[in-house]
């Protein structure tokens, strides 16, 4: 459990949410994340090595670069960290849609009884 808590709070940083969705497009370098994130590169740095050290972010050395890419391990044991609540939740809302599809079904019901027994009267 202590991955999961340690991942959500790597992820909780909005500037480092940010750097990860300019890395879902595939390798960069340091300047094009900061270029495309709007961060200074002091901070990229700094949000890079945390991301890297938690395990998101891979580096490969390219020559005098640094490419910087998602690694998908942690996003996959998020996922299934999340799916249980998925789950549960998939559950309520199906157990809450047969609960409004049983009481439009008496309304629809009671909506006939009605104009029936005034077609009568």
């Amino acid at each position: 459990m202590s991955m999961q808590l340690d991942a959500f709070q790597v992820l909780a940083d909005p500037t480092r949410r940010r750097i990860v969705e300019v890395l879902r497009g595939g390798e960069q370098q340091v300047g094009d994340v900061v270029e495309k994130a709007g961060i200074h590169q002091s901070g990229v740095s700094r949000h890079l090595r945390i991301l890297s050290e938690s395990g998101f972010v891979s580096m490969r050395p390219d020559g005098q670069r640094r490419l910087y890419a998602l690694r998908p391990e942690p996003f996959r044991e998020l996922e299934a960290w999340l799916a249980q609540y998925r789950e549960l939740w998939e559950a309520r809302l199906d157990r809450f849609e047969a609960a409004l599809e049983k009481k439009k079904q008496q309304q629809q019901q009671q909506t006939r009884r009605v104009r029936e027994g005034s077609k009568r009267g």
